[in-house]
């Protein structure tokens, strides 16, 4: 199983230096990925939890994080695509794959949060559907040499999109999904999957199978998928045991068990720890916490 790290996009943490010495640490330290995520607003009274509410944006991150790192995969789970016009979209992450040499990997999901969808001025209604239409299309955008789209939901006059994406084909898409009706889209359409903050990690092992039959039955290869779970990490001691939370010895055994359940890579991801991922968590403490996780975890540490 593949170990990536999330760079800190959320809360005091979140700051330029920062973000400078976990991405050339972690690629110091053999990672293999770096992670932002996207959310948009976050409600007044703060019930969505202190990971949501200050939250840099994940593509301009993504770009910053391309010039200060030479070999790590950079990637966001997820950007959600209802909020982007495909075409838009194409564009911003095409331009960071060649930013970045082609080292870009793109989570995408639909959404749940009724305020981010009005703030864009967008129906709710149909996010299923939408998403089958864009999938197609954003890869038509990287691929196409010219690309003419008449759809229910987008529309395309015939146009050109220049430039490519380094990788050919375009960067490879994760689909974010927890219900069924979405993991079997990650199953038929994408290059994988990947879990969310809230999954139940106890578990995961069942929407792994949900994901890899989808993609068997459509006629593709399940192996070739890859299986991603953001690991919601939380470095405590004498705490309640649940997956991923604990003594460093006890988060490093969880990795082994999420890797027989099907997982094909893990990304800690410590902005959803309040004692680091909040901006009432002190910054420095917030660091020095992240820099031990950051060294205790590399990959190849026992």
């Amino acid at each position: 199983m593949e170990i990536g790290f999330a760079a800190p996009v959320s809360g005091s943490w979140a700051t330029v230096d920062n973000l400078v010495r976990v991405a050339t640490r972690a690629e110091e330290l053999g990672y293999r990925s770096l992670w932002t995520m996207q959310r948009l607003l976050s409600p007044p009274d703060g019930s969505w939890g202190a990971a949501y509410r200050s939250v840099l944006d994940p593509v301009a991150t993504l770009a910053f994080l391309a010039a200060h790192t030479s070999r790590v995969r950079l990637g966001v789970a997820v950007i959600n695509m209802p909020f982007y016009a495909p075409a838009l979209l194409a564009k911003q992450l095409a331009t960071v794959d060649l930013l970045c040499a082609g080292r870009l990997d793109v989570g995408l999901g639909i959404g749940w949060a009724d305020e981010e969808y009005t703030a864009v001025g967008v129906d709710k209604a149909a996010r299923g559907k939408r998403a089958e239409e864009y999938l197609p299309l954003l890869r038509r955008c990287w691929t196409d040499d010219v690309v003419e789209h008449h759809g229910a939901f987008y529309e395309v006059p015939a146009s050109r999109m220049e430039p490519k994406p380094a990788q050919p084909g375009g960067p490879p898409v994760l689909l974010g999904a927890a219900a069924e009706p979405a993991l079997r889209r990650a199953g038929r359409l994408a290059d994988g999957w990947v879990s969310s903050s809230r999954a139940d990690l106890a578990t995961i092992g069942q929407s792994v199978r949900v994901v890899r039959a989808a993609a068997e039955e459509a006629g593709r290869d399940p192996d070739s998928l890859r299986m991603v779970c953001r690991g919601a990490v939380r470095v405590r001691d004498n705490a309640a045991r649940r997956p991923l939370t604990g003594t460093f010895e006890q988060v490093r055994a969880d990795f082994g068990a999420l890797a027989e359940q099907g997982v094909t890579e893990l990304f800690v991801d410590l902005n959803f720890d309040p004692e680091i991922g909040s901006p009432d968590a002190d910054p420095v403490a917030a660091m020095e916490r992240a820099e031990a996780a950051l060294e205790a975890f590399a990959p190849g540490r026992r």
